[in-house]
């Protein structure tokens, strides 16, 4: 999967989730199986609640961590890619690519 500034992502309507403190728990209501995610990937997950680009993620968490900002890039995109592997975000292309 090819992540570029444009791609749009956004949680998927076949999950539930809740915080759990400042951690994230998801429900995948395709096969059953719950996910956590730490504070960062909480604030992420938060974040996806409505569809945002890359570049809108990025911006967002440079402005709100004291994190270089190519390894957040990289973070961001592992995170995705996990999330996105596990059927729990959806990820399309913006019509300006």
């Amino acid at each position: 999967m090819v992540l570029v500034a444009g791609t749009k992502i956004v949680a998927s309507q076949e999950q539930v989730s809740c915080k759990l403190g400042s951690d994230a728990a998801i429900l995948n209501l395709k096969n059953g199986t719950y996910y956590g995610l730490d504070p960062v990937g909480a604030r992420v997950w938060n974040l996806l609640q409505q569809p945002r680009t890359l570049a809108e993620l990025r911006d967002i968490l440079i402005a709100e961590y004291d994190v270089d900002p190519a390894q957040l890039e990289s973070d961001i995109r592992d995170l995705l890619s996990q999330l996105a592997d596990n059927e729990l975000v959806e990820i399309s292309r913006s019509a300006r690519q």
